[in-house]
């Protein structure tokens, strides 16, 4: 390999110093050139990297943590590369998602990956709600001074729905978090591990239901309650007890026991 395109100039350069010294200094291959790519010159630098490859210099693209392009640097690269006729090849490595669901114990047959959360608030809690209404498990990654405020969210919009959560998956301070939103929040901040990278298991509705509340059976039980104590509170009623998120809940309001609005 004689260049590498990396997020971080630094960290790559103590991996490859710690890699050196692992094989042996009289076994090592010269250390490659490094180049800095991320997020904020990934651009410029692409077209450099391109014109390398196509004057055939091996180039190695790697990112701070886990896999390069998931929600990393790299993909105008490989893009560009892939329109030139480039040949790409992925080296297996560590990944987060993978690592984080091989050891979760919520349902994960089905799941989508969401990646990064939008940042303002307003849209973070407009996104979980859309995340939080399906029945599929969410992955996310949060960063560390927004990862309270984001189970905070989930413990308003679906109290009862579980979480699993990685910190420093795969590194020397790796840990796991299992419980409510509530239960993991206040743990992380007993334990002022509120710090590091985080990934994010959300359990869907079809797990939190737990199979004993249909769309049917939660039309009736709305109609019902929505009777006794109005729409609004029947949706609150409900969320509590099946893990689904209140404006879920009180959509299916407006639409009545037989699905039409």
């Amino acid at each position: 390999m004689q260049l590498i395109a990396c997020e971080d100039t630094r960290r790559t350069g103590n991996l490859l110093q710690l890699a050196g010294a692992a094989v042996g200094a009289e076994q090592a291959s010269p250390r490659p050139r490094l180049l800095a790519c991320h997020e904020h010159n990934e651009e410029e630098v692409a077209e450099y990297l391109l014109a390398q490859l196509a004057a055939g210099v091996d180039i190695a693209l790697v990112s701070d943590a886990g896999t390069p392009l998931v929600s990393d640097p790299g993909f105008r690269l490989v893009r560009q590369a892939h329109a030139r006729g480039i040949r790409v090849r992925p080296v297996p490595g560590a990944s987060a998602v993978q690592a984080l669901l091989s050891v979760c114990p919520l349902p994960a047959e089905r799941f989508h990956f969401e990646g990064f959360l939008p940042a303002r608030a307003g849209k973070r809690r407009s996104r979980l709600e859309q995340l939080l209404a399906g029945n599929d498990l969410a992955v996310l990654f949060e960063a560390p001074h927004r990862i309270i405020e984001t189970l905070d969210e989930v413990a308003d919009l679906a109290p009862e729905r579980r979480v699993f959560l990685g910190r420093e998956i795969t590194k020397k301070y790796e840990c796991f978090y299992h419980g409510t939103a509530a239960e993991v929040a206040a743990e992380l901040t007993e334990t002022d591990a509120v710090r590091g990278e985080f990934a994010l298991c959300v359990e869907g509705g079809a797990g939190a239901a737990g199979g004993g509340f249909d769309e049917a059976r939660l039309r009736r039980a709305l109609a019902t309650l929505g009777d006794l104590v109005g729409p609004s509170k029947a949706a609150k009623v409900l969320a509590q007890l099946t893990g689904r998120t209140r404006s879920e809940l009180y959509a299916l309001v407006a639409k009545g026991t037989d699905g039409t609005a």
